[in-house]
């Protein structure tokens, strides 16, 4: 099926910007913590150090679980087992930012204090950006995950993404109609993350001829009768829901009791499992844009990153993904590039390989991570939903605009 000629429309429910602060690091390498020591870089063979700042704990702890649960299945596939790439061995350490970017800064100067070539994780918009700064002011290969602020994109040459970014969520809703002429409300939490995704749609849909206007709720707001009623009075032909946090449950109940569904459209991102049952009953009534899940993906990498989660005794989420594209590209850099910095970056730029989700490439010219999308619905049966592919968008049809 095309999806261009989808009547669907699907919004983002980014893992976005939360801004972090915080401690200095442990001696401790186990996952969480922060490393002793950095090998030293001057023999061939010599392993090469990989510091990953993530979120272990705080706010968007369950996003961190994905990415690290994914990060460990892909450097166990990358590297056939072996934890090696050309007899070098990969040694990483991991650091809990606790959702703290200032505790993330510190972390990350440690790692690149003790020599460290290579930083991953960024769980958090607002943490990405500081540490995109701290990878071009040191001169290390950072590549940040499940953060999806379009900021980062083409924002220095040592910074790199392994996950998707909030343009791209956009531009999949805009395959699935036709813009031109349509009213275009969005409604999302009057904060960096709701107001991020007013300006990707205005950027996005309003280029190409919708009318777009928003409703922006107070982000402290637990009452949202009056909110879904001015939705409806907005006589839209399209509601783009923006929505994240504890509150998310209450505000769909409300569109729902509101009678928002009859009145348009909506369409909003699809969470990662624990937030399958929070939209109630209007769970059936939302269309959804999917940025990964694991029925969504039928390719032999996806099976194994799959199994390799299970195996561990966990399940394929969200933001797996990014944790283990995060060790292909890892590998690859240090496979291609040796360790040097220059030359890994070289090694990414331009790099199409199987991922997960399928065909997936690094832009030489910006960095963007092109990559399939998906449209889904969710369904409920015996007090359990799950979710179900409608159609996969090609990479091209969701490139993000390309910076110089």
């Amino acid at each position: 099926m095309q999806v261009t000629k989808k009547r669907l429309m699907v919004a983002m429910l980014a893992a976005a910007g939360v801004l972090m602060a915080g401690c200095a690091p442990s001696t401790n390498t186990s996952p969480g913590d922060a490393p002793s020591g950095a090998a030293s870089e001057t023999a061939t063979k010599d392993p090469v150090d990989v510091g990953i700042v993530y979120s272990k704990t705080g706010p968007l702890a369950a996003y961190g679980k994905a990415y690290l649960e994914g990060f460990e299945a892909g450097l166990d596939y990358a590297t056939d087992g072996t934890g090696t790439i050309d007899g070098r061995e990969i040694k990483v350490s991991y650091a809990d930012d606790t959702g703290d970017a200032d505790k993330a800064v510190s972390l990350a100067k440690d790692f690149i204090g003790q020599g460290y070539p290579i930083i991953a994780g960024s769980t958090a918009s607002g943490i990405a950006l500081k540490l995109a700064e701290q990878a071009e002011q040191n001169k290390i290969l950072f590549i940040s995950g499940p953060a999806a602020t379009d900021a980062i994109q083409g924002v220095n040459k040592y910074t790199f993404r392994s996950g998707r970014q909030s343009l791209q969520d956009v531009a999949t809703a805009g395959t699935f109609i036709d813009p031109a002429g349509k009213k275009v409300l969005v409604f999302a939490q009057d904060n960096a993350f709701g107001q991020g995704n007013l300006a990707a749609v205005d950027a996005v849909l309003g280029a190409k001829g919708a009318e777009v206007t928003s409703i922006l709720v107070p982000e402290d707001a637990t009452e949202f009768t009056p909110f879904a009623r001015q939705a409806v009075d907005a006589a839209p032909d399209l509601i783009f829901a923006a929505w994240a946090g504890a509150t998310s449950g209450a505000m769909w109940q409300a569109l729902d009791q509101q009678g928002v569904f009859d009145a348009a459209p909506v369409v909003t991102g699809l969470g990662d499992r624990s937030t399958y049952g929070a939209y109630g009953p209007a769970g059936s009534k939302i269309s959804f844009l999917s940025y990964y899940f694991p029925e969504a993906a039928d390719n032999d990498v996806n099976t194994a990153m799959v199994e390799a989660i299970e195996a561990a005794g966990s399940q394929a989420d969200l933001f797996s993904p990014d944790g283990f594209v995060a060790a292909q590209m890892i590998v690859r850099a240090i496979e291609k590039g040796g360790g040097e910095v220059e030359a890994m970056i070289t090694a990414l730029e331009g790099w199409t390989f199987q991922g997960p989700k399928g065909e997936t490439t690094v832009r030489a010219s910006d960095h963007a991570m092109l990559q399939p999308m998906y449209q889904a619905r969710l369904s409920e049966s015996g007090g359990t939903w799950t979710p179900s592919l409608i159609a996969e968008v090609a990479p091209e049809d969701v490139a993000p605009p390309e910076k110089a």
